[in-house]
C-alpha cells in the first residue's frame, strides 16, 4: 500500500458535532486525512484495516476506536465496516457538564494507549443502544437547548467508555481511579509547562511513587511515561501540521534548550524532529 499520499484536512461541521449510522461503508478515506475533530467509531462488523498515525488496526467486530483531533486517519482500499461514527469538537465538548471532563482526559489525552477498546457482547449492545438514542435525538427536529441535550448524551457515552477502560475494576478502588483521572486532567492543562512527576503528585496530595503505581494499574503506563507520551504527541502534531521552527516548539513545550528537546524526541522516535517533519513534507511529492 502506498502511504505517500497528500494529507487532506477534515472539513468543518455544523455545531462541531455529528453522528451517523454506517452500513457496510467502503473506503471512507483512502487519502490520509488530518482530523480537526475527535471521533468515536463503534465497529459492529467489518473487514480490512484502518490506519491511524501510520499504525494499522483490523476492523473487527465489537471494537471501539477513539481518534483524537490532530491524528491522521486513513482506510485501506476495500476496507468496510458497519456501526456508528460520532464526531465532536472540543468546543462542543465544553457544553457537557464539568463532572465529565476528566473522563475525556483519561481517554483522549493518552490516545495512543486508548486507540482501540475491545468490547464484550454486553458492552457492544449497550453502546449500540446509546449511540442509536443519540442518533435519533440528533436527527430530531430542532428545539431550544438541543445541543445541550446532545452534549448530555455524549457525557454518558464518555463515562461508559472510561469505565470500559478499567479492564479489571476489582483490581483497584474507585478512589485510585479518580486520582488517575485527576492526574490526566492536570496533564491536559499543564503538560506544556510541567514535566515533573513530583509536582503533579504534590498537587494531588500523593507521593510520586504512589502516583506512578496507580497510573500503572489504571493504564499500564507509569506517570512519567504518560507525561512523555503527551509531550511526544504534541511535538509530532506541531512538526506535522505547524510551521514553527524546532527551536520554538522546544520552548513552547518547556524544554530548556532545543538540544534537550531533540535528544528527548530522538530517544523515543529514533529520528530527529527535523527528519520527522521532512517525512511529512515529502508526502505526496
Amino acid at each position: 500500500m502506498n502511504l505517500k499520499k497528500q494529507i487532506l484536512t477534515e472539513l468543518e461541521i455544523e455545531n462541531s458535532f455529528t453522528i451517523k449510522r454506517v452500513e457496510n461503508l467502503t473506503s471512507e478515506t483512502l487519502h490520509p486525512k488530518r482530523l480537526i475533530f475527535n471521533r468515536i467509531i463503534l465497529i459492529e462488523d467489518g473487514s480490512g484495516n484502518m490506519i491511524v498515525d501510520g499504525t494499522f488496526y483490523r476492523l473487527n467486530q465489537k471494537n471501539v476506536f477513539l481518534i483524537a483531533k490532530g491524528q491522521i486517519l486513513q482506510f485501506e482500499k476495500s476496507s468496510t465496516y458497519s456501526g456508528y461514527n460520532l464526531v465532536f469538537g472540543d468546543c462542543f465538548w465544553e457544553k457537557t457538564p464539568k463532572s465529565a471532563s476528566n473522563c475525556k482526559a483519561v481517554l483522549f489525552n493518552n490516545i495512543s494507549a486508548n486507540q482501540l477498546l475491545e468490547l464484550n457482547e454486553s458492552e457492544l449492545n449497550e453502546f449500540s443502544s446509546l449511540l442509536n438514542i443519540l442518533l435519533k435525538e440528533y436527527l430530531s427536529d430542532d428545539y431550544i437547548n438541543k445541543m445541550d441535550a446532545l452534549a448530555a448524551y455524549l457525557k454518558i457515552i464518555m463515562i461508559k467508555l472510561a469505565n470500559v477502560k478499567m479492564t479489571d475494576e476489582a483490581a483497584f478502588n474507585s478512589q485510585d481511579y479518580m486520582a488517575y483521572r485527576s492526574f490526566m486532567d492536570l496533564i491536559s492543562a499543564e503538560f506544556h509547562v510541567c514535566h515533573s512527576v513530583n509536582k503533579y503528585a504534590e498537587k494531588l496530595n500523593l507521593t510520586a511513587r504512589r502516583l506512578s503505581e496507580l497510573c500503572k494499574r489504571c493504564s499500564g503506563l507509569n506517570a512519567k511515561e504518560i507525561i512523555n507520551g503527551q509531550l511526544l504527541s504534541e511535538a509530532k502534531r506541531s512538526l506535522q501540521f505547524g510551521s514553527s521552527p524546532v527551536k520554538e516548539i522546544a520552548y513552547n513545550l518547556n524544554f530548556n534548550t532545543p538540544e534537550e528537546f531533540s535528544h528527548f524526541f530522538k530517544k523515543y522516535v529514533k529520528i530527529s524532529p527535523l527528519e520527522y517533519r521532512n517525512q511529512y513534507l515529502n508526502l505526496g511529492k
